[in-house]
């Protein structure tokens, strides 16, 4: 998930240097979304694994 956060990262740089706003603009919120998502799946399975491990 984080690869494909920071592939579209990559892709909005790259949008950005060249002048293409609308794209750039998008592809920033697709990373954007993925890196929040790839964060709360990390957090959720720490605590899984902290669950777990008591038990």
């Amino acid at each position: 998930m984080l690869y494909w956060a920071l592939m579209f990262l990559v892709i909005a740089l790259v949008a950005a240097i060249f002048g293409f706003g609308g794209i750039a603009s998008t592809a920033a919120g697709i990373a954007q979304i993925l890196f929040v998502v790839a964060l709360v799946l990390f957090v959720v399975s720490l605590f899984v694994g902290f669950s777990r491990r008591n038990l």
